[in-house]
């Protein structure tokens, strides 16, 4: 025996299916039209393109017309522009799905682009959190505040989603900074660092075992007292031949030499950068990886500013770009996914991650006439397949189905 469902439509009028032999005995099916009301075919799909049958074909280009006439399943690969779909020989019963996967169009590492998706509360642990970092594989999440002076280990049972975040373990750093305000990992996870605005240095750890909080030992430290007293936010090179501090006692960002790369103490004071201009609050500081781009965020214009550099990992070419305005009201600490395609903010007015995706998707145009149009916002390396329906050959359709994954 086979069963066929269909969803609701938007008079919501509830899910239909019908239970069908083996044997060619037919069966009636009654769907909801686009006003609510019902239509009645036969059961062997004779009326009713696609309920009983499978007839696919790919699609390509910007303005595919899908002739429902002669199919019922149409599929296209990654689109390469924004995309204008039509509906061609529409029978007067019909079933039919799109299947697409929407394409990146561009806009990686640019803060205009910004779209925030999740938030994920980090209070039951730090009510005061001021630095975010991740595993360079997405599955872990790493927070410290300087309410519990402690380092707070997440895992992540999807990569970069912070909604699938849950709280592992702590190690607590109040032995050598009782104001802990920014972390930073070894991109392989043996090292940790932990910058304080009340001892202000840069204070160095080993993990015996890479990624895991409570084997950290300490191991030394720097100081950065004679540039600045108020230490934010510090990000390393990643090479470890660079280490860069924001603070707030002179709005600035500070690029420090490491002669052995990951070794604080090798640490030289090379320069600065203001960003007064832009933020009077600075507290986390992030660059592009290839030292093209520096981005600052700070509490007093809750945003992100984005420069360019034109000289890689110099700030001293720095010239300010743009910014994006944030969610929360005294955003803390900032971090980016290595392709550019998401940035996280923690927060100490929300004390919440806050995750943003980057980027221009591309966009779907359907018929205007159609009937439950999708609200879902697309993006780029998923697969999205509508599922359409009409009773009177396509003068009214309606959406009766959509799904991303």
């Amino acid at each position: 025996m086979s069963k066929i469902s269909l969803t609701p439509n938007a008079s919501g009028t509830g899910t239909f299916s019908i239970a069908s032999p083996n044997s060619n005995t037919n069966r009636t099916i009654t769907l909801p039209d686009s006003a609510g009301e019902l239509l009645t075919t036969t059961g062997d799909g004779s009326g009713l393109t696609g309920v009983v049958s499978f007839n696919p074909v790919a699609v390509t280009g910007t303005t595919p017309s899908l002739n429902v006439g002669s199919y019922n399943f149409f599929k296209q690969e990654a689109l390469t522009a924004n995309t204008t779909v039509s509906f061609a020989s529409v029978p007067t019963n019909a079933n039919w799905r799109y299947s697409f996967e929407p394409a990146l169009l561009g806009g990686t590492w640019d803060v205009s682009t910004a779209s925030h998706l999740h938030r994920y509360y980090v209070s039951t642990q730090d009510s005061d959190p001021t630095s975010v970092f991740f595993k360079p594989d997405g599955l872990k999440m790493y927070i410290i505040g300087s309410d519990g002076d402690d380092v707070y280990e997440y895992d992540l049972d999807t990569a970069w989603d912070v909604t699938t975040a849950f709280f592992l373990q702590s190690f607590d750093v109040a032995a050598k900074e009782n104001t802990p305000q920014g972390v930073f990992f070894k991109p392989d996870g043996t090292k940790m660092y932990v910058v304080g605005s009340n001892g202000d240095k840069v204070h160095e750890y080993n993990l015996g075992t890479a990624w895991n909080v409570t084997t950290a030992s300490y191991l030394q430290f720097f100081s950065v007292a004679a540039q600045e007293t108020t230490p934010r936010g510090i990000f390393f090179k990643p090479d470890g031949t660079k280490l860069y501090l924001v603070g707030q006692t002179n709005d600035s960002v500070y690029e420090y030499d490491l002669s052995t790369a990951w070794n604080v103490t090798t640490a030289s004071y090379l320069r600065l950068f203001s960003v007064a201009a832009q933020e009077t609050a600075p507290r986390g500081v992030s660059f592009k990886p290839d030292g093209t781009k520096m981005y600052v965020v700070g509490a007093s214009g809750k945003d992100v500013n984005e420069y360019d550099l034109s000289t890689a990992w110099d700030i001293s070419t720095a010239v300010f770009l743009q910014l994006f305005s944030v969610q929360d009201t005294a955003p803390e600490g900032i971090f980016f996914k290595p392709d550019g395609l998401k940035m996280y903010i923690v927060g100490s007015g929300g004390d919440s991650v806050y995750e943003y995706d980057l980027g221009t998707t591309s966009t779907i145009t359907l018929p205007a006439a159609l009937e439950n149009n999708p609200t879902q916002i697309l993006r780029g390396g998923t697969r999205v397949t509508y599922e359409f329906i009409t009773a009177d050959a396509g003068v009214t359709v309606t959406l009766i189905g959509e799904e991303i994954v």
